[in-house]
């Protein structure tokens, strides 16, 4: 059996937030590991208040610490033979020595939130291993070696200081996790078409400025998040992602969308908010799985009439553009549950919108409106109906069968009174703020 330390966690930093554990009790730690892995000699060690009571003579690391500081911390080291797992989240950890590369059968490293800077070149030796999380540290680079870890399933380097990934990255053909989010990347190596097994890429919050066309590679993707980058345009080969059921790709400089975006008939979310669209393909209408699709913060003037055929979409957000009309064929979205169209120039609403029965939430405020169609009375199970900083001089009489409508507001239009039928409603808010509204007094 293998040996490991599975957990060991040094609180003191929180007293001590400048200590650093010096470079040779590590070594002294993975030196002994590596001398002992395999041999099946220990069991389970726990060091703590700078005292052993290790069935075994293995004193530096809580003697050095006493040495060092003064004081008694709280150090626990489980060695688990069956778990093959090194975790050292402790905020003192500043480098890796080279013993580390004799650990072979070692499988979980769990190295974030330390101090590290780079790692030692050995860890290519590190056969075994499954998950590598080296998150939440000061690496400005990996060494190619890493690519020699062909059975590693779970890579998480966020949170670094990463401007590039090795093109031996490509080799990690058993990685079905990568995170490299928050980090400072202007681009992926082609090789990362190479991932076969990849089924979640996180690289969002980088400073990437295009992908490379072989993402389309990625056959078994399943998630994508490439949101809070610099992207100007996506690769045609995106539509290759067949089995993709969350793409994120929002916050990015887009100004179109590609027509094969719609050959992702997986699709579930779509996040394409704050870009510069003006216009979506009506290839977008063939994401016949789609239940959630955000398009906000960008500059489109209108919505393709294919959009009527997304019979999955449960939520529609489509706010701050400069939408004048809503296509009629919206009113196909039998399973709408969220409409957000507010902030926009809307100067009509169709009347068809009275077809969705089941939408709970109708937002659209801040319009152009100057009338609402009577078919808005149809949607019976209304909760919240936004209707304010319109140019509305009217309500419908229809308002009135709305009963399940809780929240109605309707300040800052042109009202000048209010349906009798308003009163068939059961409302816990109702703002009438900021219109021409008098009220007299029998």
């Amino acid at each position: 059996m293998s040996i490991c330390i599975q957990n060991m966690f040094i609180p003191m930093y929180q007293e001590y937030p400048d200590m650093k554990i010096p470079d040779e009790i590590w070594s002294d730690i993975f030196t002994y590991l590596a001398y002992n892995d395999g041999k099946g000699l220990i069991s389970t060690c726990q060091l703590f208040h700078g005292l052993t009571r290790a069935p075994f003579q293995f004193t530096p690391l809580p003697t050095l610490l006493f040495q060092t500081y003064g004081a008694k911390p709280d150090i626990v080291m489980d060695i688990d033979r069956t778990r093959n797992r090194i975790r050292l989240i402790c905020k003192a950890v500043i480098s890796l020595p080279i013993e580390i590369g004799h650990m072979h059968s070692l499988a979980y490293l769990e190295l974030n939130s330390n101090h590290l800077t780079q790692l030692p070149h050995e860890i290519g030796n590190l056969s075994n291993l499954t998950l590598m999380d080296v998150s939440g540290n000061r690496l400005t680079q990996l060494p190619p070696e890493i690519g020699n870890l062909s059975k590693l399933v779970s890579l998480y380097i966020h949170l670094n200081r990463l401007t590039s990934l090795p093109s031996e990255i490509g080799n990690l053909s058993s990685l079905t996790d990568l995170e490299i989010r928050l980090n400072c990347l202007t681009s992926l190596p082609s090789e990362i078409g190479n991932l076969g097994s990849l089924v979640s890429l996180n690289i969002h919050s980088n400073q990437l400025t295009s992908l490379p066309s072989e993402i389309g590679n990625l056959s078994n993707l399943v998630s994508l998040y490439v949101n809070n980058n610099q992207l100007t345009s996506l690769p045609s080969e995106i539509g290759n992602l067949s089995r993709l059921v969350s793409l994120y790709i929002n916050n990015n400089l887009l100004t179109y969308l590609p027509s094969e975006i719609g050959n992702l008939s997986n699709l579930d979310h779509l996040s394409i908010s704050a870009n510069q669209l003006t216009s979506l393909p009506p290839e977008i209408g063939n994401l016949s799985n789609l239940t959630s699709l955000h398009i906000c913060n960008n500059r489109l003037t209108s919505l393709p009439p294919e959009i009527g055929n997304l019979t999955s979409l449960d939520n529609l957000y489509a706010t701050y553009n400069q939408l004048t009309h809503l296509p009629p064929e919206i009113g196909n979205l039998s399973k709408l549950v969220s409409l957000y169209v507010n902030n926009n120039q809307l100067i009509h609403i169709p009347s068809e919108i009275g077809n969705l029965s089941g939408l709970t939430s109708l937002y659209i405020n801040n319009n152009r409106l100057t009338e609402l169609p009577p078919e808005i009375g149809n949607l019976r199970s209304l909760y919240h109906l936004m209707i304010c900083m319109n140019h509305l001089t009217q309500l419908p009489s229809e308002i009135g069968n709305l009963s399940d409508l809780t929240y109605l507001s309707v300040n800052d239009n042109q009202l000048t009174s209010l349906p009798i039928e308003i009163r068939n409603l059961n409302l816990r808010s109702l703002d009438i703020s900021d219109n021409h509204i008098t009220f007299t007094t029998p």
